[in-house]
């Protein structure tokens, strides 16, 4: 049901532009990574939650972030208790995941950066999904993408907004 606050939306409820169908697929393609990634921490002896650690000291490193991933960046951006986060860190290192380096000018900082064997590991398991996701982006002229990628980006602008 929609709030009195929400405008009527200019789409008919069966166009498949339409918000109810975006939540449908949203949901699917949701459902399906979240399944691709149990997988992956069960066959590594891994929770989800430390997949979703992962993913996240991955991006990190990828984001241009000028500062390294901490523990407690982390933990927050995850909603952990500092138990938790802690256990969730343990298993990554013992597994050889995840690399926890103490910062040259203040040794009581740790910085977590993706161990080169994890890294190694997790290319070769999700090869797969890079390959179909490739396969998907194929079918779209380079214009299409650029939508496509302006929606996900405004997507996840205000989702993380929602989350605030």
């Amino acid at each position: 049901m929609r709030s009195p606050d929400t405008p009527p939306s200019p789409f008919p409820p069966d166009d498949p532009t339409g918000l109810q169908a975006f939540a449908v697929l949203l949901r699917q393609m949701n459902g399906e990574f979240n399944r691709i990634a149990q997988e992956f921490a069960q066959a590594q002896g891994l929770h989800l939650t430390d997949v979703q650690a992962l993913i996240a000291v991955l991006d990190g490193d990828r984001d241009g972030d000028s500062e390294p991933m901490t523990p407690g960046r982390l933990r927050k951006q995850l909603n952990l208790t500092s138990g938790a986060m802690t256990a969730c860190l343990d298993r990554l290192e013992k597994a050889g995941h995840l690399r926890r380096v103490r910062a040259a000018d203040d040794r009581r900082v740790v910085h977590l950066h993706y161990a080169e064997a994890g890294r190694r590991l997790a290319q070769d398991y999700f090869r797969p999904l890079a390959q179909g996701t490739d396969a998907a982006r194929g079918r779209f002229t380079h214009e299409e993408l650029g939508v496509v990628v302006r929606f996900l980006a405004e997507l996840n602008r205000q989702l993380a907004a929602l989350r605030s």
